[in-house]
């Protein structure tokens, strides 16, 4: 007789199984990339479409699919295997019919048959943004036309998050506010070292960023000046702010919303008025530094109101973004800003860097482990109320 607790391990091995056939499938297309004997038949693979993901031609990609997806299935099928009879675990055997699946469709799509089931390479354009845990086409749309050596993943994001492949910054021109503070240079040298072309937004007159950085003067307020070169930037990081501490004059309540709230509201609309084409979609994104003080005490009242006004602002934007927005949630770090900040800085964005090739878009680093829980909670829950109450 089979127990409840019996069926549950079941069906949780067999759940298992599946992960584990995806992991094979993924680790061999990383191997269609490095390893030499692969990666003449998974060169077919990238050669059978276009821009727009519709087949050259149907010869090449039966061709592709007959010597890249056929073996490929033939090799989850085959660990599958040898993990069941290692086992003897039944359950496992959940993951040889999963493969056996995707060798049956691989094998017809050789022939000419259920092209339907490529899911993933379906021709047209991208009508949404890249998913974060599974894998859709505007995610796979990076692999072939952003960067080969990324998004790797077929299914489950889970390698790709690992590696750091879920996001590549190379050749990336970003934009970024606030660049002349501390924590704005160390992001331009990060993103330096991934290979990007950064951008240096600033308020200083004679700000110096070395030879290879292109400076762009602005002031609050006047955000539409940089309509025209927003257009050609993937990523626009906002990063800009201001911390009047105790002071709660009309003249700082003023400067506060103005320079925290409303400047880097203009801006993120004005970056998100640019995604225009389809593959934006995929390739652009906003990044907005709201602060730990969406969730806990700055000390600073004014400087706690407005980047929480903004980080409501951004939650309500990101139901109907049209590319990915990711927010940077930061605890205390040494700058001029705040000079008795625990955090190095350069630490603090060489970890902003990390988790965005894995795809966080709540980027949280902090020391106060109580943000890692309230901010996720404090987020669902006001996307929640949102997507309810408003339209």
């Amino acid at each position: 007789m089979i127990t409840p607790g019996g069926l549950l391990g079941f069906v949780l091995w067999a759940a298992a199984s599946v992960v584990f056939a995806e992991l094979v499938r993924d680790c061999y297309h990383i191997a269609g990339h490095y390893w030499q004997p692969l990666q003449r038949n998974h060169n077919l693979h990238h050669k059978a479409y276009r821009r727009d993901l519709s087949i050259v031609s149907l010869d090449a990609y039966r061709q592709a699919q007959l010597y890249n997806d056929v073996p490929e299935a033939i090799a989850m099928l085959a660990a599958g295997a040898l993990l069941v009879a290692l086992t003897q675990n039944p359950a496992l055997a959940a993951g040889c019919l999963y493969s056996l699946g995707f060798l049956i469709t691989a094998y017809s799509r050789s022939r000419g048959w259920l092209l339907v089931t490529d899911l993933t390479h379906k021709p047209g354009d991208l009508d949404s943004i890249p998913s974060q845990w599974t894998v859709n086409r505007t995610y796979h749309w990076r692999h072939h036309f952003d960067q080969g050596n990324a998004y790797y993943c077929g299914y489950f994001t889970i390698v790709d998050k690992i590696l750091g492949t879920a996001l590549s910054l190379k050749g990336k021109t970003i934009a970024v506010t606030g660049a002349s503070g501390t924590l704005g240079r160390a992001l331009i040298a990060r993103l330096q070292q991934q290979g990007a072309k950064p951008i240096a937004i600033t308020t200083c007159e004679g700000a110096d960023f070395g030879d290879r950085v292109e400076v762009l003067p602005w002031c609050a307020g006047r955000e539409f000046e940089l309509a025209e070169r927003l257009q050609t930037v993937d990523i626009l990081i906002i990063n800009h702010g201001v911390n009047v501490h105790g002071d709660r004059t009309p003249e700082a309540i003023q400067k506060s919303f103005q320079v925290n709230t409303f400047s880097a509201w203009n801006l993120a609309e004005l970056f998100l008025s640019t995604v225009q084409k389809s593959e934006h979609r995929a390739l652009k994104e906003l990044w907005i530094n709201t602060s730990e003080a969406e969730v806990s005490p700055a000390l600073s009242p004014l400087y706690e109101l407005s980047k929480r006004t903004l980080g409501d602002l951004i939650t309500l934007r990101r139901l109907d973004a049209p590319c990915v927005i990711r927010k940077l949630i930061l605890g205390p770090f040494k700058s001029n800003l705040n000079p008795i900040g625990v955090m190095d800085a350069n630490w603090v964005a060489g970890a902003i860097v990390a988790l965005a090739r894995r795809d966080f878009r709540d980027i949280i680093v902090t020391i106060n482990p109580l943000t890692y829980i309230a901010f996720p909670v404090k987020e669902a829950l006001k996307s929640l109320y949102f997507r309810l109450f408003s339209r």
